[in-house]
């Protein structure tokens, strides 16, 4: 017999699925109930997936989602489950993957119908209620797949089925060698291809940051591609850092731009963009002396603290687009309002943000600085800054977007591993303070069973198991505090996040599961080796791999690296664009560059230590230890002394060390010249 219809959204805690605790529709949250509903009543499920600060979930929601007359025939017709991307990103890999079959373009919210045992048979992204824009309105769509339902099931389970075959398909391994320089070389001049050489980023619009791109172009400027690979980045954030993209007023970066010079953001804010970010300005910085990097990574960095920081001091997860049904209502101005609040400081501050009494977007004024050409000068960046706090006063008067506040395991660790390597570039202890405080929380809140992680938390509950996602971030973060505070207890923690990555979400065809071995059955085990926004979690478990060979001297974590990449190097030869971040690992496990600091008891290694913070090379990995004697004896600086009782770096790379370094001028041109042996 089967439970009474109702909404069952109002006992999650998902900010998203309570979002849609209220609505007509008889919700329920993705598990084997709804399944077991959808068998019992021989329903078809609609899955409808989103996020909380998604601005087109917003709308189908109010369109839709709220209208008596649509749930009306969603409850009638359908078994109805809601899912929250962010919480259960597995589903959203899924179910996705599953819609590119139906070449259909990404995007949320995302559509989806399933027969009773969750196999896709149809999807789509957005539909308006009424039919418009060239799309069938949503009650056309719902009533339509429940006929074919009806009517047509030998073609519905044919459908099914193929889907199915194509989501459990895996790619064709070998057991080929990895890839070498010559394939990250070909790869950077394809790629290069495809970057805009004016605005930055890929071509055309919409413009989203693909710092996993970026960041294969920071690695790749150091081989053949050279200054073009390194140039494409400057020029991206640099035009990022200038465009409407960025809020000038309160700090942080949007999602991505609609148009296609970095205007007009799509005006949500998500935790790990941000992350991404604020590691490659700190590169650029160092790299440039521009000051414009140096204010964003501090802009960033407050505008974390202000609005991001919760009770505990972990991150949420984003800021909504929208306030008062409005997207980007709370971001936008009108010339009218800043002279108000500006007063005499207003032509200066107009002439620099593109203040128009006609406005740059829909009458209204996107704050920017892309025309500003005028040169940096001290005293002018001060007299903006004043004015900009002022508007952030202004702006603290309105109504303020809904801030997503659960707390994600993997997004957190991204953030804290991005915080730990601004704050050493920028000697600013407080900042490294601050990224321990949320790894702590998330260590302690989301951490069990010695080993493992929970992937959401809020409001002391945790979706458990984890995922690959969770652990080889948390497992990045460690290293950073490892080689920032000292090994311990940081390494131990590392080598426990990947040892229980190997344990529950080992792949025999390549790399690691999104989900652990013990977690809800879903259609298929998801596995991609794509980027998404993010890194491919198998890219950063195996930069992990060769950091923990470096620092704890276990060869198994290098030869496991070289084994997956061996596997997955066709998947890479397949598409180089969705896999740079994988070209990145590869980059690292062909060119890791040994730092071994010797420093004797009692001496202070500062100077020498301030070098390797601030270089720009990311292939740069720093074993700080007092003596070299309990190194193995493959190790190259196996046996290294100290030079006359000084701190003194051994710089090694492919088996060898170069002379020993006493001074930090040496160390810094050495490691800026990429000489080392």
């Amino acid at each position: 017999m089967t439970e009474p219809a109702r909404n069952r959204l109002a006992e999650a805690t998902s900010p998203y699925l309570l979002q849609h605790a209220d609505n007509p529709v008889h919700w329920w949250p993705w598990g084997p109930e709804a399944l077991a509903e959808a068998e019992a009543t021989g329903k078809p499920i609609l899955l409808s997936v989103g996020y909380a600060a998604c601005h087109w979930c917003h709308v189908m929601a109010h369109e839709s989602f709220e209208d008596d007359e649509v749930a009306e025939v969603m409850n009638r017709l359908f078994v109805n489950i809601k899912v929250d991307r962010e919480e259960r990103p597995d589903i959203d890999q899924i179910y996705m993957s599953a819609l590119h079959t139906f070449n259909e373009r990404g995007g949320w919210p995302m559509t989806m119908f399933l027969d009773p045992r969750g196999r896709p048979f149809w999807g789509g992204t957005y539909f308006p209620k009424e039919a418009k824009w060239g799309r069938p309105g949503f009650i056309q769509i719902l009533e339509e797949m429940a006929r074919l339902w009806r009517e047509e099931p030998d073609k519905i389970a044919k459908n099914a089925d193929v889907v199915h075959r194509r989501l459990a398909a895996r790619a064709a391994t070998t057991t080929r060698s990895p890839l070498g320089p010559d394939y990250l070389d070909a790869v950077a001049e394809r790629l290069l291809g495809v970057m805009d050489p004016v605005e930055g980023g890929t071509r055309g619009a919409p413009k989203f940051p693909q710092t996993p791109l970026l960041e294969f172009f920071w690695r790749a400027a150091r081989h053949r591609a050279g200054r073009p690979a390194a140039d494409v980045v400057l020029l991206t954030l640099s035009r990022m850092s200038r465009g409407g993209i960025w809020d000038h007023v309160g700090g942080g970066f949007a999602r991505y731009a609609v148009d296609d010079h970095w205007l007009v953001p799509h005006f949500e804010k998500m935790l790990y963009d941000n992350a991404q970010l604020l590691d490659l300005l700190g590169r650029a910085w160092s790299d440039t002396g521009d000051p414009l990097f140096r204010a964003r990574i501090e802009e960033t960095v407050a505008w974390l603290a202000r609005e991001m920081t919760l009770p505990g001091g972990a991150f949420a997860a984003s800021i909504d687009a929208d306030s008062e049904h409005e997207e980007g209502r709370f971001y936008v101005w009108s010339d009218a309002e800043i002279r108000d609040v500006l007063g005499s400081d207003a032509d200066e501050f107009a002439a620099a943000y593109d203040v128009t009494r006609g406005g740059n977007w829909e009458g209204k004024i996107i704050l920017n600085r892309s025309s500003d050409r005028t040169r940096w000068d001290r005293d002018r960046e001060a007299r903006l800054a004043r004015s900009r706090a002022r508007l952030l006063e202004r702006r603290a008067e309105r109504i303020r977007p809904a801030t997503d506040d659960k707390i994600l395991t993997d997004w957190n660790g991204a953030m804290i591993h991005a915080l730990v390597l601004a704050g050493r570039r920028l000697d600013r202890p407080d900042w490294i303070e601050r990224a321990v405080a949320a790894y702590r929380f998330v260590a302690t809140e989301m951490g069990y069973d010695g080993d493992r992680l929970g992937h959401a938390w809020r409001e002391g509950r945790s979706v458990r198991p984890g995922l690959s996602s969770d652990l080889v971030h948390m497992a990045r973060a460690a290293l950073a505090l490892a080689e920032t505070l000292g090994r311990d207890p940081w390494l131990d923690d590392a080598r426990r996040w990947m040892t229980a990555l190997e344990t529950h979400h080992a792949d025999p065809a390549g790399g690691w599961f999104l989900t652990a071995d013990d977690a809800e059955a879903l259609i298929v085990r998801p596995a991609s080796t794509s980027d998404d926004a993010v890194p491919n979690p198998i890219a950063i478990g195996l930069d992990n791999c060769i950091r923990l060979a470096v620092l704890t001297g276990e060869d198994r974590w290098r030869a496991r690296a070289e084994e997956i990449l061996g596997r997955l190097s066709s998947a890479m030869l397949a598409d180089i664009f969705s896999t740079a971040s994988l070209s990145t690992a590869l980059d690292l496990a062909i060119g890791a560059i040994e730092v071994v600091l010797i420093v004797p008891p009692g001496t202070d290694a500062t100077p020498l230590r301030r070098v390797v913070f601030e270089s720009t090379d990311p292939r740069i990995i720093l074993f700080e230890t007092e003596s070299t004697a309990a190194l193995p004896e493959t190790h190259p600086a196996a046996h290294k002394p100290a030079v006359d009782g000084l701190p003194t770096a051994w710089v090694c790379r492919e088996g060898s060390c170069g002379l020993p370094l006493t001074e930090p001028g040496p160390l810094r041109t050495l490691l800026e010249t990429g000489r080392y042996v």
